[in-house]
């Protein structure tokens, strides 16, 4: 707290009794120890409306001031500073987060796809994924690790619709890697900007500039050329990811419509939706595959590659709760539209690391439709900004 000292109109007073061109301030005698004190601090002056004053002539009008010394505290001190280096924080903070994304993004994908060439279940593989996070975010609040969400039942019921459209894509988009290349499977994905604007147009009614509808073409374009060229094209592994599209692109809508006043920080918001699709997804998962199907496929697994199954397994659920939650965590920090350049940014590794791991081949045409796709992708995130 700085010291103010407060004067009276007798200590401090400016009047106008003998001449009106002579302004003569009188002070009062006051305590010099206190006033060497506050000397070193600046001094600041504002006036009092006092009522008293207003009964007098205005010649005769006292004015009444307030004399404090404000010593110049942290918060006053670095106000000058802190934007510039706050800003740099921030943005060395968000460059971590898509850092650490993209990275836990790649080894999932590399893992997933270890594990369904060896064990191909994606609806298993998918419940356990869910699974696993969804543990170890009750491991953390039950620990006090995290701070549990303060949720109620119209949080749960407008999360509903919202699980039931990120179990579809994540089922789907798992069938699709079981079936083709990593590769193929996020060139495809790279179209989700293309179905969010058909359906925002057609559905929800929203038009958007055409610069936006523009775009779209080099992203239907390239996933297209990207598709006919595709040497290990598969049809089920094709509609799995264009399925996932549109269920991410009606969870986001689900998303903004159902969470609009909701304090939920982004990894307990994850983490919930991970709980819900879970239990939606795992009496599912028994009817598609079963408990028979799961135990001959284990068996043939550890006959082929052995133990190590068990550890990718492992990893890939583990990396799969990891990455989802940080690029919900970034969703705190960042706008939608540089969210969204980050995920083109991410498809483009995940591709490339997944070619140079598993060795696809790659066609000269395939790889200039995936480009284009992507390049497309681009224009998309800046003609909506």
């Amino acid at each position: 707290m700085t010291p103010a000292l407060k004067l009276s109109p007798a200590a401090f007073s400016v009047t106008n009794q003998r001449s009106k061109s002579a302004l003569v301030p009188s002070v009062s005698i006051l305590n010099t120890n206190f006033f060497a004190s506050c000397s070193l601090r600046p001094l600041y002056l504002t006036r009092l409306d006092d009522p008293h004053t207003f009964e007098l002539k205005p010649r005769r009008q006292l004015l009444d001031f307030r004399c404090a010394a404000s010593a110049a505290d942290d918060k006053e001190s670095k106000a000058e500073v802190l934007p510039a280096s706050s800003e740099a924080a921030q943005k060395l903070k968000i460059s971590i987060y898509f850092a650490t994304w993209w990275a836990l993004n790649v080894i999932f994908n590399i893992y997933n796809k270890k594990v369904l060439n060896a064990f191909p279940y994606p609806w298993l593989t998918s419940t356990l994924s869910l699974a696993c996070g969804s543990a170890m975010m009750l491991f953390s609040w039950v620990t006090c690790l995290v701070e549990a969400p303060k949720t109620d039942l119209d949080f749960w019921k407008a999360l509903f619709p919202v699980a039931v459209a990120h179990t579809i894509g994540h089922v789907a988009a798992t069938v699709s890697m079981s079936k083709v290349a990593v590769s193929f499977t996020h060139i495809i994905k790279s179209a989700e900007p293309a179905f969010s604007v058909l359906v925002s147009r057609f559905i929800l009614g929203e038009s958007f500039p055409m610069p936006v509808y523009l775009s779209l073409l080099p992203i239907i374009g390239g996933c297209g050329l990207a598709a006919a060229t595709e040497l290990n094209f598969n049809m089920i592994g094709f509609m799995g990811a264009m399925i996932s599209n549109l269920a991410f692109v009606f969870r986001n809508i689900f998303s903004k419509r159902g969470m609009k006043g909701k304090s939920v920080s982004g990894m307990n918001y994850y983490a919930c939706l991970s709980i819900m699709s879970l239990v939606i997804l795992t009496p599912f998962a028994i009817a598609m595959e079963g408990p028979q199907m799961w135990a001959a496929g284990w068996q043939k697994a550890l006959a082929d590659v052995g133990p190590n199954v068990l550890w990718w397994i492992g990893a890939q659920s583990v990396f799969y709760h990891l990455y989802n939650q940080v690029s919900y965590m970034s969703l705190d920090q960042i706008s939608p539209l540089t969210f969204s350049i980050g995920n083109t940014m991410k498809r483009i590794s995940v591709i490339v690391s997944s070619i140079i791991i598993f060795r696809t081949p790659v066609r000269p045409v395939n790889a200039l439709g995936a480009a284009i796709a992507i390049f497309g992708t681009f224009l998309y995130s800046q003609a909506k900004q």
